[in-house]
């Protein structure tokens, strides 16, 4: 008879899953504090719809332009210092953005924060799991939910500067002195030395790359593209919520301004909802088993909604989608971070990278397809996300004792 046992974490290794949290949570309220000031900013520089659409999507340009340089950076200085320094920079950015004077400022300005978000995204990630291996279990969700929260509160702290009639600068002056403050009290209490030392006996003592798959060959460079893919199956089904949902509901489906804002709200939601439970899952069915049912519940949940569009339907649909994709870029992350062969922080650069052209891509493929036929055309993007990380999830682990 088996017994799985639990090693009770130490302090040092607690404290360090806090700071971990709390470098999540800076990472989602930094740009969301910006976000509901974009029409003044908008309004401010006086350019219109064309001019600005081309200013913001200088941030995930920035992001893909940088991003395969947080693997090289975290060798060099460990992905602890590098979170913290990035964190700095992306509310330096965001300040700039807001307080810009001109268009090409703003973009630059966006531009830098982008590439320093990126940067961020994938050193917190790293520390992250690093942790988690100390842990011996899945806790990689539950930080990607409290980046959640953080988004929600740094769109409420904007609000409120709104509402107070605070300048742009000083509301983004306030959110970056107050997120660098935490992350660099976060600092002193990460993990300390490099971020390639073994496993703890938690793990069963195994290297950090040992995955039961073969060493370094083509079969490593495959389970990296289907990674890759299932990651950014995720970030499509996310940006579709973002981007469409509230359209769709309320130009396709004639629903009110109001209830057309819940499928966005019930897709977000449901994610939220889906990684705080993610980690129990996944330490009990492993992720193959967590990615499939997701994908089936994303993939027949809006397909139906589609099938069949209601209101109602179209909301539980998108719930659904967000709560089968809550767990899959955490998992692609963890996977790629664990390949074989590949230097420490490549897999997990590559993934982070590349599915950043899902979020950069999404929006005008799906509008395309709109134009030609429908939204509701457009949208099958979702559960056919669904259906390829059915197919594609076998590359993640099974469950581990």
């Amino acid at each position: 008879m088996t017994v799985d046992v639990l090693r009770r974490p130490a302090l040092a290794e607690r404290q360090a899953r806090v700071a971990v949290a709390a470098l999540f949570f800076t990472n989602g309220a930094l740009f969301a504090n910006l976000l509901p000031r974009y029409p003044q900013i908008k309004a401010d520089l006086g350019i219109g719809n064309a001019a600005y659409g081309l200013a913001v999507a200088a941030f995930p340009t920035g992001a893909i332009a940088a991003g395969l340089a947080a693997g090289v950076l975290i060798r060099r200085l460990g992905s602890a210092r590098v979170a913290v320094a990035s964190t700095i920079l992306t509310g330096v950015g965001i300040l700039a953005a807001g307080t810009s004077g001109t268009v090409m400022w703003f973009a630059a300005a966006l531009f830098v924060a982008g590439a320093m978000d990126a940067i961020t995204d994938v050193a917190q990630n790293a520390h992250a799991l690093r942790v988690q291996r100390r842990y011996g279990r899945s806790i990689i969700n539950s930080f990607h939910a409290i980046w959640s929260i953080g988004a929600v509160t740094g769109g409420s702290m904007a609000a409120a500067a709104i509402a107070l009639d605070l300048s742009l600068g000083v509301h983004l002056l306030i959110s970056a002195v107050l997120f660098a403050a935490v992350a660099l009290v976060a600092l002193r209490y990460c993990l300390p030395g490099p971020d390639t030392e073994p496993a703890a006996d938690g793990d069963g003592g195994a290297d950090r790359r040992s995955t039961g798959r073969p060493a370094a060959g083509p079969r490593t460079a495959y389970v990296l593209a289907a990674l890759v893919v299932i990651a950014t199956a995720g970030t499509l089904v996310e940006d579709a919520g973002n981007s469409w949902a509230a359209l769709y509901l309320s130009d396709s489906l004639r629903a009110s301004a109001a209830l057309a804002a819940s499928g966005y709200i019930a897709l977000v939601g449901a994610q939220f909802v889906g990684r705080l439970v993610g980690d129990r899952l996944v330490d009990r069915f492993g992720q193959r088993a967590v990615a499939r049912a997701g994908g089936l519940v994303a993939a027949a949940g809006m397909g139906l909604a589609l099938a069949v569009p209601t209101v109602g339907g179209t909301v539980l649909g998108f719930a659904a989608a967000g709560f089968g994709v809550a767990t899959l870029v955490p998992a692609a992350m963890q996977a790629a971070d664990e390949l074989p062969g590949l230097k420490p922080g490549s897999g997990l650069t590559i993934v982070s990278w590349l599915m950043r052209l899902g979020f950069l891509l999404s929006p005008p493929v799906v509008g395309l397809v709109a134009d030609a036929t429908s939204l509701r055309v457009g949208l099958t993007v979702v559960p056919l996300a669904g259906v390829v990380v059915l197919l594609l999830a076998g590359v993640l682990a099974t469950r581990r004792r």
